[in-house]
C-alpha cells in the first residue's frame, strides 16, 4: 500500500506521541532513581546511585523480590503443565465441549483482574479455609496461574497448527512409541514456543498487583505490592523508584526474550 507524504507524516507523529506516552514515564522513573534528593525534584540537580545502595540493603524490598521471583517460577511452571496438556489436549482431539474449555482458559485474562481477584478471593475462603489453608504464597501463585496458563496455551496451539502430523506418523511407522516421538520430533518443535510462553507468564507473574491483593493475604508482600504500600511514604520515595526501575527492566528483558523467540514461531521454525 503506497501512502502519500502527509499520510506518512501523519503516521509517523501519531506513532511517536503513542511512543512518548509509553515510554517517557518509565524514563522519569528511572532517572528519580538517580536523583539525589529525596523529594521528586525536577530537573534532578545531579545524578548518584546511593539509592540503588540503599535499595539494595533494604530488606524488605530483597525478601519482597524472593517472594515475586518463587511465585512467578511456581505459576510459571503450573502453567507450562496445564497450558501444554490442554493444547494438545483442545488440538489433538474431538470431544464434546472442546470450544467450551477453550473458552474457559482464555477468559481469565480477559476479564477484569479485580473480578478475578474477587472470585478467587471468596474461592479460597470458601474451600481451602474450612481446610486450615489460608492465604499466603500457594494461593498467591494460584491466582497467578489461573491468567499465566492463557499464554503457554496460546502459544502451543498456534506452534501445533503449524507443524505437519508427517513427522510425528513417519516417528511411528518406524517404531517409535508415544514418549520416543514426543521426545525426538514434537518436543524440538515445541521448545521456543514453550520458552516464550514461559517468559511471557513469567513476566505477568512478577508484575500482576491485582489478583495478588486479594490472594496474598497478611503475611506475603511480592515486589509490586511493596511498592505500592511504600509510595505514599516520602522517605521511601527514592528507594521505591530505584525498585521500579529495577521491576520494569526486569519485566522488559522475558518480553523481549519471547518477542524473539515469537519470531521464530512465526516462520513455524525448530529444527527436526
Amino acid at each position: 500500500m503506497n501512502l502519500s507524504r502527509p499520510a506518512r507524516i501523519a503516521l509517523r507523529t501519531a506513532a511517536g506521541l503513542g511512543f512518548a506516552v509509553i515510554y517517557l514515564p518509565l524514563l522519569l522513573v528511572l532517572l528519580g532513581s538517580l536523583n539525589p534528593d529525596r523529594s521528586a525534584s525536577w530537573p534532578p540537580p545531579g545524578l548518584t546511585l546511593k539509592w540503588w545502595s540503599a535499595a539494595w540493603n533494604n530488606e524488605g524490598a530483597r525478601e519482597a523480590l524472593w517472594t515475586s521471583v518463587r511465585a512467578g517460577l511456581a505459576a510459571t511452571a503450573v502453567a507450562l503443565v496445564l497450558g501444554t496438556l490442554i493444547a494438545f489436549a483442545v488440538h489433538r482431539h474431538t470431544f464434546f465441549g472442546r470450544e467450551a474449555v477453550s473458552f474457559a482458559v482464555v477468559l481469565p485474562i480477559a476479564l477484569p483482574g479485580i473480578v478475578t481477584g474477587i472470585a478467587l478471593n471468596s474461592a479460597f475462603g470458601t474451600v481451602l479455609e474450612p481446610l486450615g489453608v489460608g492465604l499466603g504464597l500457594f494461593t498467591v501463585i494460584v491466582g497467578h496461574a489461573t491468567f499465566c496458563i492463557v499464554v503457554v496455551f496460546n502459544n502451543v496451539v498456534a506452534r501445533l497448527r503449524r507443524m505437519p502430523g508427517s513427522y510425528e506418523e513417519a516417528a511411528m511407522d518406524l517404531g517409535a512409541h508415544t514418549f520416543r516421538t514426543f521426545w525426538d520430533i514434537t518436543f524440538p518443535r515445541l521448545r521456543s514456543a514453550l520458552l516464550a510462553g514461559a517468559l511471557l507468564a513469567f513476566a505477568l507473574s512478577f508484575d500482576e498487583v491485582v489478583v495478588t491483593t486479594f490472594t496474598a493475604g497478611p503475611g506475603v508482600q511480592t515486589l509490586p505490592l511493596w511498592i505500592f504500600d511504600n509510595m505514599t511514604r516520602p522517605q521511601q520515595a527514592p528507594v521505591v523508584s530505584v525498585v521500579a526501575a529495577v521491576l520494569v527492566l526486569l519485566s522488559v528483558i522475558p518480553i523481549y526474550a519471547a518477542q524473539r523467540l515469537s519470531s521464530d514461531t512465526a516462520g513455524g521454525g525448530g529444527r527436526v
